[in-house]
């Protein structure tokens, strides 16, 4: 059974994304044969006008999954503009995928409703589905680790197989993918706002213990909690959500108590969240510094070899069947 998904190389990762994809990503390589891939192309639908160093973010991007445990002796790691057919297949796909389709999109239609999205209304961002489908029928993936959410997008990749099967008078050209329903897990930054870069409320995964000390030093916690000897309110604390993410389940019931008690101060409480949050990090940190850019060039080089092997296989496939 083959497990595609990728990563958009749009800035350093966080907590969040360990928490949310990577953690999982690490269970997904020991089960199956796993294909993970940095999806430049797909950075481009939303920051097209941002002048990233796509080349560098996606080298950085492939040392924090090295680093993370990623093994690429036993996951297909690659790059998805270095695979032409990715845009091949799209190009083809687009030709057949209904306009309405897409516009029908959630996330499409409650991006559009948002502000900061109305200048972003290009075609790329309209049609991402569909590349996103030519990403996962290419390789024949049998599975796709997605959340309840992301329900909707793989739909329409199975429509967009069906219809082509339809249309083109032959059913077993592409494996029909279906969902890997998995617990997402999502991460509040330190302000309690989504964790993101442009909030500056995000802890990445290369920070300093110092860097990290001073960032959940100033995260939030239980407003009406005044004194250290007040009760606390564990489930409306910040803190506490970080405790349940990194903590053992013995030390999270203990500050649980202790909070609800009075019997623990938020410094405390803080110092000991950011202890738990440096074991994460540190090994990671230290895997990624001593990583450089030649080890991932040839980690991605030879990823690309068994990704273009199957790929041209399969738009040969493809393209004997249309013309």
């Amino acid at each position: 059974m083959r497990v595609v998904s990728g990563m958009r190389p749009t800035g350093n990762l966080h907590l969040g994304h360990y928490i949310g994809v990577l953690r999982n990503w690490l269970e997904l390589q020991e089960k199956y044969d796993t294909f993970f891939f940095v999806a430049d192309w797909h950075a481009l639908s939303t920051k097209y006008d941002e002048g990233l160093d796509l080349k560098e973010l996606s080298i950085e991007l492939v040392k924090e999954w090295i680093a993370c445990g990623i093994d690429p002796e036993k996951s297909t790691i690659f790059v998805q503009s270095d695979i032409k057919e990715h845009a091949e297949l799209y190009l083809v796909l687009n030709m057949i995928t209904p306009v309405s389709w897409l516009e029908r999109n959630p996330t499409y239609k409650d991006a559009m409703a948002q502000v900061e999205y109305k200048d972003k209304n290009n075609a790329g961002f309209l049609t991402y589905p569909v590349l996103q489908t030519a990403d996962i029928i290419l390789y024949d993936a049998n599975l796709v680790p997605i959340g309840e959410d992301q329900k909707p997008h793989l739909e329409i990749a199975r429509e967009i197989v069906r219809r082509f099967h339809y249309l083109f008078k032959k059913e077993d050209v592409f494996v029909e993918p279906k969902e890997l329903l998995t617990e997402m897990p999502r991460l509040p930054g330190l302000d309690g706002r989504k964790m993101s870069k442009s909030f500056n409320n995000a802890i990445y995964l290369d920070e300093t213990s110092e860097d990290i000390w001073a960032k959940v030093r100033q995260a939030k916690t239980d407003p009406a909690r005044i004194k250290k000897t007040d009760p606390g309110h564990p489930e409306v604390c910040i803190v506490f959500e970080y405790h349940k993410a990194f903590s053992s389940a013995e030390e999270v019931k203990e500050i649980e108590n202790a909070c609800r008690a009075g019997s623990i101060g938020c410094v405390e409480c803080k110092k000991r969240c950011a202890a738990n949050i440096e074991n994460i990090v540190a090994p990671i940190r230290e895997k990624k510094a001593s990583l450089n850019d030649d080890e991932i060039l040839d980690i991605i080089k030879t990823g690309e070899r068994k990704a273009k092997e199957l790929a041209s296989k399969k738009m040969e496939e493809v393209n004997k069947l249309i013309f």
